[in-house]
């Protein structure tokens, strides 16, 4: 179980950035996978219309904390 939120906390940080960098940029790779919550979720929640990079960055930042919630824990070797 850990393993899946240790995941999910990996997919959160890297749509994050990269929402952010193609919202700066465009985004070369990926662009489905990786921008799901940049091209399908921020345009359906309009209170986040005009703050899509802080969303973006929220975004990174609450899978960093799932990262670090799912290492809390761990046995340490």
């Amino acid at each position: 179980m850990r393993n899946a939120f240790q995941l999910l906390g990996v997919v959160l940080v890297l749509q994050g950035i990269s929402g952010a960098i193609d919202h700066l940029a465009v985004q070369p790779f990926f662009g489905v996978l990786l921008n799901f919550f940049n091209r399908f979720v921020l345009p359906r929640i309009d209170a986040l219309s005009g703050y899509e990079l802080f969303a973006n960055l929220g975004l990174a930042a609450l899978g960093l904390l799932v990262l670090t919630a799912a290492s809390w824990g761990e046995p340490s070797s």
